[in-house]
Protein backbone atom coordinates (compact mmCIF):
# COMPACT_ATOMS: atom_id res chain seq x y z
CA UNK A 1 0.00 0.00 0.00
CA UNK A 2 0.78 3.32 -0.72
CA UNK A 3 -0.19 6.87 0.18
CA UNK A 4 0.33 10.73 -0.16
CA UNK A 5 -1.04 13.96 1.99
CA UNK A 6 -3.32 15.64 -0.11
CA UNK A 7 -5.08 18.54 1.97
CA UNK A 8 -3.17 21.38 4.18
CA UNK A 9 -3.92 19.29 6.94
CA UNK A 10 -1.98 16.37 5.71
CA UNK A 11 -5.18 13.96 4.81
CA UNK A 12 -4.16 11.08 3.07
CA UNK A 13 -5.33 9.31 -0.17
CA UNK A 14 -4.12 5.70 -0.18
CA UNK A 15 -4.07 3.02 -3.04
CA UNK A 16 -2.66 -0.25 -3.70
CA UNK A 17 0.08 -0.25 -6.19
CA UNK A 18 0.46 -3.40 -8.89
CA UNK A 19 3.94 -2.83 -9.94
CA UNK A 20 4.76 -3.18 -14.12
CA UNK A 21 5.83 -1.58 -16.97
CA UNK A 22 4.02 0.83 -19.77
CA UNK A 23 1.77 3.98 -18.64
CA UNK A 24 0.63 3.69 -15.75
CA UNK A 25 -2.93 2.53 -15.41
CA UNK A 26 -5.06 4.49 -12.49
CA UNK A 27 -8.11 2.44 -11.16
CA UNK A 28 -11.32 4.69 -9.81
CA UNK A 29 -14.50 2.87 -8.00
CA UNK A 30 -18.16 4.53 -7.23
CA UNK A 31 -19.86 6.14 -4.46
CA UNK A 32 -19.23 3.94 -1.00
CA UNK A 33 -16.89 1.23 -2.75
CA UNK A 34 -13.32 0.82 -2.76
CA UNK A 35 -10.81 0.09 -5.89
CA UNK A 36 -8.82 -2.61 -4.05
CA UNK A 37 -11.59 -4.57 -3.87
CA UNK A 38 -14.01 -3.37 -7.26
CA UNK A 39 -10.86 -3.60 -9.65
CA UNK A 40 -8.48 -6.05 -8.12
CA UNK A 41 -9.68 -8.60 -10.41
CA UNK A 42 -9.84 -6.50 -13.56
CA UNK A 43 -6.84 -5.47 -12.86
CA UNK A 44 -4.87 -8.67 -12.99
CA UNK A 45 -6.93 -10.23 -15.81
CA UNK A 46 -4.73 -11.85 -18.37
CA UNK A 47 -6.28 -8.91 -21.00
CA UNK A 48 -5.03 -5.96 -18.63
CA UNK A 49 -2.06 -7.32 -16.67
CA UNK A 50 1.40 -5.74 -17.11
CA UNK A 51 0.75 -2.64 -16.49
CA UNK A 52 1.93 -0.28 -13.38
CA UNK A 53 -1.40 0.15 -11.78
CA UNK A 54 -2.70 2.11 -9.10
CA UNK A 55 -6.08 1.32 -7.49
CA UNK A 56 -6.68 4.32 -5.83
CA UNK A 57 -9.66 4.72 -3.03
CA UNK A 58 -10.62 8.67 -2.94
CA UNK A 59 -10.44 10.78 -0.07
CA UNK A 60 -13.14 9.90 2.60
CA UNK A 61 -13.26 6.05 1.11
CA UNK A 62 -11.67 2.96 1.37
CA UNK A 63 -8.42 2.87 3.38
CA UNK A 64 -8.06 6.78 2.45
CA UNK A 65 -8.37 8.99 5.30
CA UNK A 66 -12.08 10.20 6.16
CA UNK A 67 -11.70 13.80 6.81
CA UNK A 68 -14.73 15.63 8.37
CA UNK A 69 -13.62 19.20 6.85
CA UNK A 70 -13.20 18.28 3.79
CA UNK A 71 -15.64 19.62 0.66
CA UNK A 72 -15.82 16.82 -1.20
CA UNK A 73 -17.05 18.42 -4.34
CA UNK A 74 -16.13 16.43 -7.45
CA UNK A 75 -13.82 19.46 -8.11
CA UNK A 76 -12.05 18.93 -4.87
CA UNK A 77 -12.02 15.12 -5.65
CA UNK A 78 -10.33 15.38 -8.54
CA UNK A 79 -7.45 18.09 -7.47
CA UNK A 80 -6.77 15.54 -4.62
CA UNK A 81 -6.15 12.66 -7.01
CA UNK A 82 -4.15 14.52 -9.46
CA UNK A 83 -2.09 15.66 -5.97
CA UNK A 84 -1.53 11.50 -5.12
CA UNK A 85 -0.72 11.08 -9.27
CA UNK A 86 2.08 13.46 -8.58
CA UNK A 87 2.97 12.23 -5.26
CA UNK A 88 3.62 8.80 -7.38
CA UNK A 89 5.34 10.30 -10.17
CA UNK A 90 3.29 9.72 -12.69
CA UNK A 91 1.49 11.53 -16.40
CA UNK A 92 -0.49 10.63 -18.53
CA UNK A 93 -2.19 7.69 -16.94
CA UNK A 94 -4.68 5.65 -18.43
CA UNK A 95 -8.24 5.81 -15.86
CA UNK A 96 -10.45 3.17 -15.52
CA UNK A 97 -13.49 4.57 -13.55
CA UNK A 98 -16.58 3.09 -12.34
CA UNK A 99 -19.64 5.21 -11.48
CA UNK A 100 -19.12 8.17 -9.64
CA UNK A 101 -15.51 7.62 -9.83
CA UNK A 102 -16.25 8.18 -13.50
CA UNK A 103 -17.24 11.46 -12.87
CA UNK A 104 -14.41 12.53 -11.09
CA UNK A 105 -12.49 10.71 -14.02
CA UNK A 106 -13.58 13.79 -16.37
CA UNK A 107 -13.04 16.72 -14.22
CA UNK A 108 -9.57 15.27 -13.41
CA UNK A 109 -8.83 15.14 -17.38
CA UNK A 110 -10.19 17.88 -17.47
CA UNK A 111 -8.93 20.32 -14.90
CA UNK A 112 -5.48 18.81 -15.32
CA UNK A 113 -4.69 16.95 -18.47
CA UNK A 114 -1.05 16.20 -18.66
CA UNK A 115 -2.37 13.56 -15.85
CA UNK A 116 -4.62 11.42 -18.36
CA UNK A 117 -3.70 10.04 -21.50
CA UNK A 118 -6.65 7.70 -21.96
CA UNK A 119 -10.48 7.71 -20.47
CA UNK A 120 -12.54 4.52 -20.23
CA UNK A 121 -15.97 5.48 -18.29
CA UNK A 122 -17.95 2.49 -16.50
CA UNK A 123 -21.74 3.03 -16.27
CA UNK A 124 -20.82 6.33 -15.14
CA UNK A 125 -23.08 9.85 -14.68
CA UNK A 126 -22.87 12.76 -17.07
CA UNK A 127 -25.72 14.94 -15.92
CA UNK A 128 -27.17 16.52 -12.80
CA UNK A 129 -29.66 14.05 -11.82
CA UNK A 130 -32.86 14.60 -9.81
CA UNK A 131 -32.57 13.38 -6.30
CA UNK A 132 -34.91 10.23 -5.25
CA UNK A 133 -35.34 8.01 -2.68
CA UNK A 134 -33.34 5.09 -4.01
CA UNK A 135 -30.26 3.18 -3.28
CA UNK A 136 -27.10 5.29 -4.69
CA UNK A 137 -25.98 9.05 -4.94
CA UNK A 138 -29.76 9.95 -5.69
CA UNK A 139 -31.58 8.51 -2.85
CA UNK A 140 -28.43 9.80 -0.48
CA UNK A 141 -28.89 13.68 -1.96
CA UNK A 142 -32.64 13.35 -0.90
CA UNK A 143 -31.26 13.96 2.83
CA UNK A 144 -29.50 17.20 4.72
CA UNK A 145 -26.35 16.38 5.97
CA UNK A 146 -27.78 16.36 9.70
CA UNK A 147 -30.46 14.07 8.68
CA UNK A 148 -28.12 11.85 6.91
CA UNK A 149 -25.79 11.94 10.03
CA UNK A 150 -28.27 11.60 12.54
CA UNK A 151 -30.35 8.50 11.43
CA UNK A 152 -29.78 8.75 7.52
CA UNK A 153 -27.26 6.47 6.59
CA UNK A 154 -28.70 3.35 8.80
CA UNK A 155 -31.74 4.44 6.08
CA UNK A 156 -29.22 3.99 3.24
CA UNK A 157 -27.58 0.66 4.86
CA UNK A 158 -31.23 -1.24 4.54
CA UNK A 159 -31.55 0.32 0.94
CA UNK A 160 -28.34 -0.72 -0.10
CA UNK A 161 -27.99 -4.32 1.01
CA UNK A 162 -25.15 -6.25 2.04
CA UNK A 163 -23.35 -6.32 -0.66
CA UNK A 164 -22.67 -2.43 -1.22
CA UNK A 165 -22.29 -2.18 2.66
CA UNK A 166 -19.77 -4.13 2.92
CA UNK A 167 -17.45 -1.46 1.78
CA UNK A 168 -19.98 1.68 1.74
CA UNK A 169 -19.68 1.56 5.67
CA UNK A 170 -16.08 1.96 5.75
CA UNK A 171 -16.73 5.49 3.98
CA UNK A 172 -16.56 8.92 6.49
CA UNK A 173 -20.17 9.87 6.85
CA UNK A 174 -19.36 13.04 5.40
CA UNK A 175 -17.65 12.01 2.75
CA UNK A 176 -20.36 10.14 1.69
CA UNK A 177 -23.07 12.45 1.68
CA UNK A 178 -20.98 15.32 0.14
CA UNK A 179 -19.74 13.31 -2.84
CA UNK A 180 -23.41 11.86 -3.59
CA UNK A 181 -24.89 15.35 -3.28
CA UNK A 182 -22.43 16.89 -5.75
CA UNK A 183 -22.06 13.97 -7.86
CA UNK A 184 -25.70 14.84 -8.01
CA UNK A 185 -25.66 18.52 -8.78
CA UNK A 186 -22.88 17.95 -11.26
CA UNK A 187 -20.33 20.46 -12.54
CA UNK A 188 -20.46 23.60 -14.94
CA UNK A 189 -19.90 22.76 -17.15
CA UNK A 190 -21.36 19.86 -17.05
CA UNK A 191 -19.41 16.30 -17.10
CA UNK A 192 -20.99 15.15 -20.37
CA UNK A 193 -20.16 19.11 -21.67
CA UNK A 194 -16.28 17.96 -20.66
CA UNK A 195 -16.43 14.72 -21.95
CA UNK A 196 -17.40 15.48 -25.24
CA UNK A 197 -14.41 18.24 -25.29
CA UNK A 198 -11.64 16.48 -23.99
CA UNK A 199 -8.52 15.29 -26.07
CA UNK A 200 -7.95 12.01 -25.15
CA UNK A 201 -9.16 8.76 -26.14
CA UNK A 202 -12.40 7.90 -24.41
CA UNK A 203 -15.06 5.09 -23.76
CA UNK A 204 -18.19 4.39 -21.90
CA UNK A 205 -19.31 1.00 -21.08
CA UNK A 206 -22.91 0.36 -19.93
CA UNK A 207 -24.92 -2.82 -19.37
CA UNK A 208 -26.51 -3.98 -22.44
CA UNK A 209 -30.08 -4.25 -20.43
CA UNK A 210 -29.95 -0.86 -20.06
CA UNK A 211 -31.42 -0.15 -23.38
CA UNK A 212 -29.92 3.00 -25.73
CA UNK A 213 -27.50 5.25 -23.49
CA UNK A 214 -28.63 8.97 -23.80
CA UNK A 215 -26.90 11.37 -25.74
CA UNK A 216 -25.19 7.96 -27.63
CA UNK A 217 -24.93 9.88 -31.21
CA UNK A 218 -23.47 12.83 -29.91
CA UNK A 219 -20.77 10.98 -27.79
CA UNK A 220 -19.84 9.13 -30.98
CA UNK A 221 -19.88 12.07 -32.84
CA UNK A 222 -17.06 13.41 -30.62
CA UNK A 223 -15.03 10.20 -30.66
CA UNK A 224 -16.31 8.37 -27.50
CA UNK A 225 -16.29 4.83 -27.93
CA UNK A 226 -19.45 3.25 -26.93
CA UNK A 227 -19.98 -0.22 -25.68
CA UNK A 228 -22.65 -2.08 -24.74
CA UNK A 229 -21.72 -5.13 -22.00
CA UNK A 230 -23.98 -8.25 -22.14
CA UNK A 231 -25.18 -10.27 -19.06
CA UNK A 232 -24.14 -7.56 -16.75
CA UNK A 233 -25.75 -4.90 -14.62
CA UNK A 234 -24.17 -1.46 -12.86
CA UNK A 235 -21.43 -3.29 -11.73
CA UNK A 236 -19.82 -4.33 -14.68
CA UNK A 237 -16.19 -5.83 -13.57
CA UNK A 238 -18.05 -7.97 -11.50
CA UNK A 239 -20.91 -9.41 -13.57
CA UNK A 240 -19.25 -10.06 -16.50
CA UNK A 241 -15.25 -9.58 -16.54
CA UNK A 242 -13.98 -11.20 -19.33
CA UNK A 243 -16.16 -8.75 -21.79
CA UNK A 244 -15.28 -5.81 -19.67
CA UNK A 245 -11.57 -6.45 -19.74
CA UNK A 246 -11.77 -6.80 -23.49
CA UNK A 247 -13.98 -3.79 -23.76
CA UNK A 248 -10.82 -2.00 -21.53
CA UNK A 249 -8.33 -3.10 -23.43
CA UNK A 250 -9.34 -2.55 -26.64
CA UNK A 251 -9.62 0.72 -26.14
CA UNK A 252 -6.59 1.68 -24.23
CA UNK A 253 -4.84 -0.32 -26.88
CA UNK A 254 -3.54 -3.18 -25.28
CA UNK A 255 -5.73 -5.95 -26.70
Amino acid sequence: MREAPVTPNGDRIRWVEIPGTGPARLYLHGLGASSPVYFAAAAVHPLLAGRRSLLLDLLGFGISDRPADFSYTLEAHADAVATALDAAGVTGVEVVAHSMGGSVAIVLAYRHPHLVSRLVLVDSNLDPITPTRRPGSSGIATFTEEEFLTGGLQEVQQWVGPFWWSTMRLAGPEALHRTAVHGTRGTVPTMREMLLELDVPRAFLYPEADGELLGEERLREAGVVVTAIPDSGHNIMFDNPDDFAKAVAETLGSY
